[in-house]
């Protein structure tokens, strides 16, 4: 089965500084039917206005995993890490026994654009830790990019979740299939431009949830950026 949630039927918070669209329940947003999807939480579409963020604040047992589409993000936290994180970049923070930290856009006259993502862990109170590594446009041009995946594979950030995280650029005639093994979930989010997914079409923004899949085809792609999540479920 193949559901397609539009980008508009997203939870969406106006904060001033903050424009934050929600495709899971998230604060101040609440819908029954949109809880998370397998073990996949929170995905925020997030922008930061110029000289704003997010000042320190804790987490606990969650996977955390950052995707700047462009700006800049400012990250510093309770374990010492003082990072910037750029487009192209994949962060992900495990924030286990518990973590304190803060997020900002120091860029003069630049929106931060991110996807703040929060993934279920399969353990829980272990001591926090946090990694970022870089994948090019060349990475993942006219394929999926493993990015984040349970045992670190390819040169993927590595989760403490039974998740795996991949990305995608897509244009003209490039497509791609993805495997799901039985008993697994999928998650299409299309970031930007458009795509088909097993013959479905998307805009950015919206997304396609997948339930007894036996995979993911991707094609029709027009500018396209994906992000494509093999779940738990």
């Amino acid at each position: 089965m193949l559901t397609i949630r539009k980008s508009q039927d997203r939870g969406h918070a106006d904060h001033g500084w903050l424009q934050s669209h929600h495709s899971f329940s998230f604060a101040g947003y609440h819908d029954p039917r949109h809880m998370g999807w397998g073990n996949l939480r929170v995905i925020n579409e997030d922008r930061i206005a110029p000289g704003t963020g997010f000042g320190t604040h804790g987490h606990r047992d969650m996977e955390i995993i950052s995707y700047v589409l462009s700006g800049e993000l400012a990250h510093q936290d309770s374990m010492g890490n003082v990072k910037g994180i750029p487009p192209g970049d994949v962060q992900r923070m495990s924030a286990g026994s518990g973590v304190m930290h803060s997020e900002f856009n120091h860029a003069q006259g630049q929106v931060t654009h991110f996807l703040q993502i929060w993934i279920e862990p399969n353990v829980r109170g272990i001591a926090p830790s946090y990694e970022q590594k870089r994948f090019t446009d060349a990475d993942k041009r006219g394929r999926l990019r493993l990015v984040a995946s349970p045992d670190g594979a390819e040169g993927s950030v590595s989760l403490h979740a039974d998740a795996s995280l991949y990305a995608g650029l897509f244009d003209g005639g490039e497509s791609t299939r993805l495997a799901v093994a039985p008993g697994r979930k999928a998650y299409v989010h299309l970031v930007r431009g458009a795509l088909r997914v097993n013959g479905q079409p998307l805009q950015g923004g919206d997304a396609a949830l997948l339930d007894n899949e036996d995979g993911v085809a991707l094609d029709g792609g027009h500018d396209a950026e994906v992000l494509v999540f093999d779940l738990a479920a």
